[in-house]
């Protein structure tokens, strides 16, 4: 059970049910254990039903001793404890003692205080007990009102107790009362919208500890439709004691979750994608509205972070380490592959869901715990996947979502507790990052800048090829990081050139909800700005402008973010447009004499993301395949972007760390080597016998296969009942005789060891004496064990 986050809060009241619902949802119940209104409160748990054992005597003329309940016995204290303070107009939270002596609750309904009774309920019945209504009836009429009401004519009667006593208060304490509607329950269902949701605009509130909880800063960044420029959501810039909460969160669910079975990590991922199938339509219908791209790009993006999430219901054979048998005499070694503890993950805008899915799910398969940082320019798809993940059973804790900009990402950086962090996103930032976060001793995988090319050979299928560069050049409104931004024509472009204006302009360009839309707006004006500006500088520069989409207008979305396809030829390597990354629909186009020189302008580039090649010649594709420095290497196909089992690799400027994304090195990143030697003997003393097993297989004369237990045998030859060699004769009362043959192993083959560690008692039968069915010979075990005792 957590504790609640440290924070500010405006009042005392917000405070208190700040902490009271948070508790709620870990299985505990606050109560209010001290208050001064205006300077401190003092929260405890108040564990209900749980009572103090008390000593009393049997009989007075004797010691005995026995342990009775009794009824007006004190409940047991819990050592939780917080305290609110207030501080220059705020109510500032520190936890004092955040750990409890119980285990959490089960059903919280079942707490004592679920069946107190609220102050108007207080007054109600004090109203009805004057007009002369029985506890029963009074209760009746309670019901009316609240139908989940919990509480007896027992505690009606003793309300009334009270009343008569002049004293309107149940208990000395007030307790935070548990919510029993399933509104109150947050782990019941993420079918019915969240409150922070039900806002206009909604503001986004932090996921700590498996709790959405607004942040108490007091800025907050718009989230904007590219389309509409309508206000979807409003991100706070979490402050510096939510981000510390968010960590202690998920360092104290580190060790219960890092020992959890693989298998019940995996069944929660299973789980989990199968949510996601559920909620598709709705995550990319949030995508679309605070990133712009189209409803089929967004699916599309959706079915490419399932597979990633398939690929973590995987994890039992991906986490398998290596073992060597008696690499010396008696010793085995074998290696683990164990988590590494708090990870971190920063989220670009482009994929606002696949990304987060590149992430978070192979890191908590592994047993981590993370921390993830969503861009505050479309952070609503996850915190959609929060909710999920929590609902598919993910423990508190173990995912933990934070919001904002630099502060935050310098936080990260530089958190102690925080062991790997991923990033996808532009270089300037990639490399401040990983510069900042291996300073401080952290893993670091960074997929950064990208300019991706595709030569295009003079024999290469024109249709073919021209559908190709149309569809990865423009998709996304070019804001992939697999965007096909330079085409390099080998013998000339102007035969190509046509043909590629006709396809380009034959695309739809609209606001994402439209079904027969192809590019949807860019994701704001600073991005849409910086398009148009490299255009500008590559016609400045001398570029040849043969398709210009700067100035296209969408009817009803004059104030969207959009640009048309753009198409500049006569590019060179020294313009401005071919240096810098163009996040957006525009396409240059380069010539180049040979294979050779197009090879040698693509490595140039100061980026090795992506590059391909459309040809029909073999020797062509291969002399491309084997010269070209990239990570991502296509032919006649354009960048590709590798399934989850093989890894997500960039070379140079497009990657910084030493594990790449996906397959195994991803698991890799996420995971540490321990490696164990161990020898297991009876050592005895001047014992310099070697360890050997001795032949533990043989058959029946009728072919039935058995299997022995080993034996240890006294040290003197003489006292040692061994069996003969090559092969031994047993004969059973009454049964048949079993001739037990030596067998050698050959050179390289397999034998499977079954290896069961425990203490074995000295009555203990070994249940080692098995048919090939499985089942025991009783006339066989007697007969052996006979055996056994004569030679000892």
């Amino acid at each position: 059970m957590l504790p609640p986050p440290p924070g500010s809060f405006p009042d005392r009241e917000e405070l208190i049910q700040h902490v009271g619902e948070f508790g709620i949802s870990q299985g505990y119940v606050v109560t209010i254990k001290q208050s001064k209104k205006e300077k401190v409160v003092v929260l405890g748990c108040q564990r209900g039903g749980v009572y103090r054992n008390r000593r009393k005597t049997i009989d007075d003329g004797t010691s005995e001793l026995i342990r009775k309940r009794k009824s007006g016995s004190r409940l047991t204290n819990c050592p939780f404890e917080l305290v609110g303070k207030k501080d220059d107009g705020f109510w500032v939270l520190s936890v004092k003692n955040g750990s409890h002596n119980h285990e959490p609750l089960s059903d919280i309904t079942q707490h004592p205080s679920a069946r107190r009774f609220t102050e108007d309920e207080v007054l109600l019945i004090k109203e009805m007990t004057e007009a002369g209504l029985k506890p029963r009836q009074i209760l009746k009429k309670l019901r009316q009102h609240n139908p989940e009401l919990l509480s007896t004519p027992k505690h009606v009667y003793n309300i009334k107790t009270k009343l008569r006593q002049g004293n309107l208060t149940v208990k000395r304490y007030k307790t935070l009362r548990p919510q029993t509607s399933a509104q109150g329950n947050s782990n019941s269902s993420t079918t019915s919208e969240p409150s922070w949701r039900q806002r206009y605009p909604p503001r986004v509130p932090n996921f700590i500890g498996g709790m959405f909880i607004d942040s108490q800063s007091r800025t907050s960044i718009d989230v904007i439709n590219p389309a509409t420029q309508q206000v979807v959501s409003q991100v706070p810039l979490t402050t510096g004691e939510e981000f510390r909460a968010a960590v202690y969160a998920a360092k104290c669910s580190l060790p219960s979750w890092r020992n959890t079975p693989v298998m019940t990590r995996q069944r929660i991922m299973f789980r989990f994608q199968e949510l996601i199938r559920r909620d598709i339509d709705k995550i990319a219908q949030n995508i679309t509205s605070e990133q712009g791209k189209t409803l089929k790009d967004a699916r599309n993006e959706m079915l490419r972070g399932l597979e990633v999430v398939e690929h973590a219901c995987g994890m039992t054979s991906l986490q398998m380490g290596d073992f060597v048998s008696n690499i010396r005499s008696g010793v085995d070694s074998y290696s683990l592959r164990e988590p590494l503890g708090v990870c971190a993950g920063i989220c670009p805008s482009n994929f606002p869901a696949l990304v987060p899915l590149l992430m978070f799910p192979i890191a908590v398969a592994c047993g981590n715990t993370f921390i993830l940082k969503p861009s505050e320019k479309d952070p609503g798809a996850c915190m959609i996947l929060a909710e999920l993940a929590m609902e598919a059973g993910l423990p508190n804790g173990v995912l933990n979502v934070v919001h904002g900009t630099n502060d935050i990402v310098n936080a990260i950086c530089d958190d102690d507790d925080i062991k790997a962090i991923t990033f996808v996103g532009p270089d300037s930032s990639g490399s401040h990052i990983h510069a900042r976060a291996s300073s401080n001793g952290k893993r670091v995988q960074s997929n950064i800048g990208a300019k991706n090319h595709s030569i295009v050979m003079p024999d290469a299928n024109m249709d073919a090829t021209l559908d190709a560069l149309a569809a990865a050049g423009f998709g996304g409104a070019g804001q992939r990081c697999t965007t096909l931004n330079t085409v390099v024509f080998v013998g000339g472009s102007k035969s190509w050139e046509e043909k590629l204006v006709e396809r380009a302009k034959a695309l739809k360009v609209n606001v994402g909800t439209d079904p027969d839309t192809d590019i949807g707006p860019v994701i704001n004006k600073m991005a849409k700005e910086k398009v148009n500006r490299l255009i500008q500088l590559g016609i400045e520069a001398g570029a040849r402008l043969i398709l210009d989409g700067r100035h296209i207008e969408v009817p009803k979305y004059e104030m969207g973010n959009f640009i048309g396809p753009t198409i500049l030829s006569d590019v060179t390597d020294g313009m401005e447009c071919y240096k810098e990354e163009i996040t957006g629909p525009v396409l240059l186009c380069m010539q180049a004499g040979s294979l050779e020189e197009a090879i040698a302008i693509v490595n140039r580039n100061r980026y090795g993301f992506g590059a391909s090649i459309f040809t029909k010649n073999g020797a062509s594709a291969r002399k491309f395949q084997t010269e070209i420095e990239a990570g991502q290497v296509g032919v006649n196909v354009p960048v590709p972007a590798p399934l989850p089992f093989f890894a997500f690799t960039g070379t140079e400027a497009s990657f910084s760390g030493d594990l790449n994304f996906h397959g195994k090195t991803g698991v890799d990143f996420y995971t540490q080597i321990k490696t164990v030697s161990q020898q297991w003997k009876d050592f005895r003393i001047n014992d310099e016998i070697p360890l050997e097993m001795p032949p533990t297989n043989f058959q029946s004369s009728d072919g039935t296969s058995l299997l022995l237990p080993t034996h240890n045998f006294p040290n003197t030859d003489d006292d040692r009942g061994h069996l003969a060699s090559p092969s031994d004769n047993l004969d059973c009362d009454n049964g048949p005789s079993f001739t037990i043959p030596h067998k050698d192993f050959q050179t390289g083959e397999a034998v499977s060891l079954g290896l069961q560690l425990r203490d074995f008692q000295n009555s203990d039968v070994s249940p080692a004496l098995l048919m090939s069915d499985g089942s025991q010979d009783p006339k066989f075990l007697t007969h052996f064990l006979n055996w056994s005792r004569n030679a000892q």
